[in-house]
């Protein structure tokens, strides 16, 4: 079965940096566009990056805008998102998920195969 295992999560001081990883296996990879996509206690899941199949384009949400990064290298069927200057509301859930598409929305309910999550936690 097609599946993707998040890495990397943890705890980090505000200010500090975490580097989240999304390996795939059980389908092609380049062939589809990623998405991080997170989720806190009493909010909706939402987007916060994602990246098209070449890793070509890449779109962030507000909040995250300069402060992360995505990026992909196919060969390893890996994403990765590196996340820096972080925020305690930062914490969440983060889920990575693959699209049946080149391009990635920013939509969570038009991705099909999505990890486990990996808990991501802020202090102040």
């Amino acid at each position: 079965q097609p599946q993707v295992v998040e890495s990397g999560g943890g705890s980090a001081q505000a200010g500090g940096s975490l580097r989240l990883s999304c390996t795939a296996s059980g389908f092609t990879l380049n062939y589809r566009g990623v998405g991080w996509f997170r989720q806190a206690p009493g909010k909706e899941r939402e987007g916060v990056a994602c990246i098209s199949s070449t890793g070509g384009f890449s779109d962030y949400s507000e909040s995250v805008k300069g402060r992360f990064t995505i990026s992909r290298d196919n060969a390893k069927k890996t994403v990765y998102l590196e996340m820096n200057n972080l925020r305690s509301e930062d914490t969440a859930v983060y889920y990575c998920a693959a699209v049946i598409s080149l391009t990635c929305p920013m939509e969570p309910y038009t991705y099909d195969v999505w990890g486990q999550g990996t808990q991501v936690t802020v202090s102040s």
